[in-house]
């Protein structure tokens, strides 16, 4: 019986910017050694998943086929976000009755991989009986910003809303309250049963947004109209506290959502007085600091304690440890100016490989291209306009080779072509003022 991992990734990640951007969210950045956490996700599910499912955006859609690292995959586009309900039904449609659907999001850290396999295979077990899965994680600690799972032993006697302090603690000394991982397993038949069961409504509407999918190769694109008309409702509400065929696998699996920078401060590696190690950083008579150093610029701590400061090359952003939860606020006063600072950073991801704005002035601006192997750039026509080459040793312009250092001026729509197998070329686009 085939499993497949559906990943959820339509977060903009926006409790940790300015690290993370809506066209560049945290799942896809590379946080923890290198690796994103899409990558680890993928990584560990392809231990019992065939095929993998990402239910993204059209924003997303490059960084998550890039990360899935040639896995087999599908991906439904979605042009407006409706919750988790409308996502997973939108997959499940598109699957065999009795596919197993793992469904995990993307931005999780799991660290304890042997005992997540183990709950997966519990999981699976369940799903093949009909029921629905979620996976409680046995919580550490009293924590107010999760949800929670009341359990006796598999059975699910009632999901619980974020609570106070004081229940929070009420719930970790009674032993038998998990926190709501996000995480499910079911076959899409059992899924969709219910669905239809429990929120008839969503379920039709769905149903009518799948018969319209614009389809290309293994990417599936509902219309906007359509999405619009699917309830906006998560699978919690939409289903599994309405569902009797409900069943949870209690998991110790070293879980966390990397929801907060305090949150992360846990998983990156300190010196000898807890400030984390980073590149580009000095520590002078300080403590215990977050620090995270995107940029190219030094940054230097003198004299202070239990801060998180986070610098990028267009944003630099401090706080008070413990407090990082009202990051939030940052964001709702940017929205609020309409920030470009939201977007993205300097350097996007593109069809071709990357692209910054290197420099920009009143009269001219000049973009830097990474062009990557075997992989083309189009550069629309402008009068004034010329392309440096100034890395690669297999490019052309038009089917014309460049040499490293050549100035073009084209008369023309340009096609850049990477010929080469292994290396990336760099490229400066210069553009005329109006």
């Amino acid at each position: 019986m085939q499993i497949t991992n559906l990943i959820l990734s339509g977060g903009s990640g926006t409790r940790l910017w300015p690290l993370s951007r809506k066209l560049s969210p945290k799942q896809f950045y590379p946080l923890l050694n290198g690796r994103s956490l899409f990558e680890l996700t993928v990584e560990r599910n392809a231990e019992q998943c065939q095929r993998f499912m990402v239910v993204t955006n059209q924003d997303q859609y490059l960084l998550a086929l890039r990360q899935l690292g040639g896995h087999q995959s599908s991906f439904v586009l979605e042009p407006v976000g409706r919750n988790t309900a409308p996502a997973i039904a939108l997959a499940c449609l598109m699957m065999d009755p009795e596919e197993i659907v793992l469904v995990t999001p993307s931005d999780h850290l799991i660290k304890k991989q042997a005992a997540y396999q183990e709950a997966v295979k519990k999981a699976v077990a369940f799903a093949k009986e009909g029921f629905l899965v979620t996976f409680g994680i046995q919580p550490t600690y009293a924590e107010t910003g999760f949800g929670y799972i009341e359990a006796a032993g598999n059975e699910v006697r009632s999901f619980r809303e974020k609570p106070d302090a004081a229940t929070a603690q009420q719930y970790l000394e009674k032993g038998n309250y998990y926190w709501n991982s996000g995480m499910f397993c079911f076959t899409a038949g059992s899924f969709l049963r219910e669905l239809q069961l429990c929120s008839p409504d969503v379920y039709t509407a769905s149903q009518a947004a799948a018969a319209r999918f614009r389809a290309q190769d293994e990417v599936h694109e509902p219309d906007f109209d359509s999405m619009m008309a699917i309830p906006d409702i998560s699978i919690d509400y939409g289903v599994m506290e309405k569902s009797s065929r409900v069943r949870v696998v209690p998991a110790d699996i070293g879980w966390s959502d990397l929801g907060s920078f305090d949150a992360l401060y846990g998983e990156l590696p300190t010196d000898a007085h807890g400030n984390t190690v980073q590149p580009n950083s000095l520590n002078i008579d300080a403590s215990n600091n977050l620090l995270l150093n995107v940029a190219d610029s030094q940054l230097v701590m003198l004299g202070v304690s239990d801060l998180f400061v986070v610098q990028t090359p267009s944003a630099t952003l401090i706080g008070k440890k413990g407090q990082s939860q009202d990051v939030k606020k940052v964001v709702d006063a940017l929205k609020k100016q309409d920030s470009a600072l939201l977007l993205a950073h300097e350097s996007i991801e593109t069809p071709y490989g990357s692209s910054k704005v290197a420099l920009s002035t009143l009269h001219y601006s000049i973009e830097e291209a990474r062009i990557l192997p075997q992989q083309s750039m189009e550069v629309d026509f402008e009068a004034g306009t010329t392309i440096q080459l100034v890395l690669g040793t297999a490019v052309s312009i038009n089917d014309r080779p460049m040499l490293a250092g050549q100035v073009v001026q084209p008369n023309e729509d340009a096609l850049l072509s990477n010929d080469s197998e292994t290396e990336t070329a760099v490229v400066l686009v210069t553009r005329l003022g109006e």
